[in-house]
């Protein structure tokens, strides 16, 4: 290995200059596209949908709620009965092998009781020896990369030759994706940890370059020590009620991890923004409860996946899937030769199965939605024919409740809901008026292939109508229960109070970079940045020196200039933030979308377009603020921002 000091010196040949690396690894394999299990083959509507369960706890000590939560690999039934079941990774309470699942349990938080999650790394086998990844890790881009040793580790390590996937022991950490988190329970990209293996190579390196400066402020706050393959989050869960999700988020691999199966709820209630004036649809799943109790809240995940013929989960093993390229890799290009710039799978999963079901009764729902996927933009509606031409008609109205952030200023009705990778949709329909026994379908009219904006069947073609076009299926029922609950345009949501006016704006940019080596090849990262003086994109990587650094308690706007032909969803770890407007050149301002005018997250920014977002920096320290699109973020589109005292 390099030392650190020459790599920083040569940062800007990475991925383009020469390579060392000592660690011997497979040369690269593509699979077969026979390899492939044919969405068609695979029954829809056959399964039923599965509402998450609530992850059990420790206990409650001293006002907090104590969590220990593993993740393991696993295998689950995700196709339907008669095909092979999945092996998949996800979270689960250690001391009951029954809680692990994809996606996981659900954490219930209440409004500012505090909750502490001891997450431990469990991807082991029954002897004690590491798991190699279930899918094929680029080691060539900037990354984790705990065979560098501690000199060595997050960076982009140095080949002389084209290698294969990484096998080695897998570094995770988790982020509770929309917290208003401390730096140190953040699940900062660089506080990786592995697990704790008897086979761990010697020179590896065992956690990433912020956990011991992490850990150490944990214990002299909460006095709780880490361990060897864990680390002890607490969030305060003093925000808005809300929605809000866990995921992994370790340098360089988070698009794998979460791929494998690593997601789970998070729900946030109580507190001032909660409780509208009116009866919501409920209940939701609560600890304790019996099998077979009837739920009408539900939060679901969309994701998509591909799979092989086997069961098990494909994911490209190599560039060419993407685009056919099939080299020069290293050392005669800078072309990375396993990562994807994007994904997008033919098999749509929610709530960890295939084209699932759901038996509704002629009442109204509370739907959580989450778009989980990779890099897929979901353009969600109900239908009653989900092989209709698209653009179809709706059959029902979503009426939004709630985004990223909580309660919007009001319901908002709409018929169709964009959510980009990471947005989140409190949603109630409204069944009532519908016969027993209609059947009723939930499609993507979202296209497979990167978002521009637009509207499908017009600007883009929409999903394939027979596989990535269709998500799940309602089948109405007759009605157990009377609904007692208010018709969601007369609920009166808790009172809104936008954020004062902003003493600072930023302006940053989203780039993508072509080969500087190969003419026309590309792209081989995507980046963030900032603008010169000129107004010119000044592209950065995620290990070059901090260029956000809010001061504490300030209120900002940063103006978000995409640069790049696709849409981007960006989130901002710590804070909730509003969306002021949108702009292109020339034009006058666009006002935030229909249910953008609450608190946000993550915000699309179209390309072409200025997207204006205004926040308060709340707390001190060391957050993250990068694109959605995972396999975006795990190659440079993520960058470090610091929250400086006043």
């Amino acid at each position: 290995m390099i030392s650190r000091r020459d790599f920083i010196k040569n940062w800007a040949v990475c991925g383009a200059g020469a390579f060392l690396f000592t660690e011997a690894t497979p040369r690269l394999r593509a699979v077969p596209a026979e390899g492939i299990l044919d969405p068609a083959r695979i029954r829809k509507y056959v399964t039923e949908l599965v509402v998450p369960s609530v992850m059990p706890r420790d206990g409650r000590d001293k006002d907090v709620d104590h969590y220990t939560i593993g993740v393991r690999q696993f295998r689950q039934q995700v196709l339907p009965p008669g095909l092979p079941a999945t092996t998949v990774w996800g979270y689960g309470a250690v001391t009951d092998r029954g809680t692990f699942g994809y996606p996981a349990r659900t954490i219930e938080a209440e409004h500012g009781w505090p909750v502490r999650v001891r997450w431990v790394n469990q991807l082991l086998d029954r002897r004690g020896r590491y798991l190699p990844h279930l899918l094929p890790v680029d080691p060539t881009l900037h990354w984790a990369n705990p065979p560098g040793g501690a000199s060595g580790r997050d960076m982009c390590p140095m080949f002389t030759s084209t290698p294969g996937p990484y096998t080695g022991p897998v570094p995770i950490v988790t982020h509770l994706h929309g917290g208003h988190n401390t730096e140190e329970s953040d699940g900062y990209a660089e506080a990786w940890y592995l697990p704790d293996a008897l086979d761990v190579p010697r020179q590896h390196a065992v956690a990433g370059s912020f956990y011991d400066e992490f850990k150490n402020i944990f214990e002299k706050r909460f006095g709780e020590h880490w361990g060897r393959g864990d680390a002890v989050f607490q969030y305060a869960n003093g925000d808005r009620a809300t929605t809000m999700w866990y995921h992994d988020h370790a340098l360089g691999i988070t698009r794998l991890n979460v791929y494998a199966g690593m997601a789970g709820f998070y729900l946030l209630r109580g507190g001032p923004a909660d409780f509208p004036d009116g009866v919501l649809p409920g209940p939701a799943p609560r600890p304790g409860d019996p099998p077979g109790k009837r739920y009408y809240e539900i939060p679901i995940l969309i994701q998509d996946r591909s799979f092989k013929t086997d069961g098990s989960l494909f994911y490209p093993a190599g560039r060419t899937f993407f685009d056919g390229f099939k080299g020069p890799y290293i050392p005669r290009s800078d072309i990375p030769p396993i990562w994807n710039p994007e994904f997008f799978g033919k098999v749509m999963v929610t709530n960890g199965r295939t084209w699932p079901v759901l038996h509704v009764e002629p009442r109204r729902y509370r739907f959580r939605f989450l778009n989980g996927c990779n890099s897929r933009f979901l353009v969600l509606k109900i239908v009653a024919d989900p092989a209709a031409r698209r653009p179809a008609a709706p059959a029902l109205a979503f009426w939004q409740l709630g985004s990223d952030g909580g309660f919007l200023p009001d319901p908002v009705q709409r018929d169709q809901v964009l959510a980009a990778p990471a947005e989140r949709a409190d949603v109630i329909v409204d069944f009532g008026a519908v016969p027993v026994g209609t059947e009723l379908y939930l499609i993507n009219e979202g296209p497979d292939a990167p978002f521009r904006g637009g509207t499908a069947g017009r600007d883009f073609a929409p999903a394939d109508p027979k596989t990535s076009g269709q998500v799940m299926k309602f089948v109405v029922g007759p009605l157990r229960t009377a609904d007692t609950t208010t018709s969601p345009g007369s609920l009166t949501l808790p009172a809104f109070t936008p954020l004062g006016a902003a003493t600072r704006t930023r302006q940053v940019s989203l780039n993508e970079e072509m080969s500087a080596r190969l003419s026309g090849v590309g792209p081989s990262a995507a980046l963030l940045g900032t603008l010169d003086q000129n107004g010119k994109p000044v592209p950065l990587r995620w290990g070059d020196p901090v260029t956000e650094d809010p001061k504490l308690k300030a209120t900002e706007i940063w103006e978000i200039r995409n640069t790049t032909k696709d849409a981007h969803p960006i989130h901002i770890h710590e804070v909730q933030f509003q969306v002021v407007g949108r702009q292109r050149a020339g034009q006058t301002t666009r006002p935030p979308e229909p249910g953008e005018n609450g608190f946000k997250d993550t915000v699309i920014a179209y390309p072409n377009d200025i997207t204006r977002v205004e926040m308060t920096f709340g707390q001190a320290g060391r957050y993250l603020w990068h694109c959605h699109i995972l396999e975006h973020e795990d190659n440079e589109m993520m960058r470090p921002y610091r929250v400086v005292p006043s």
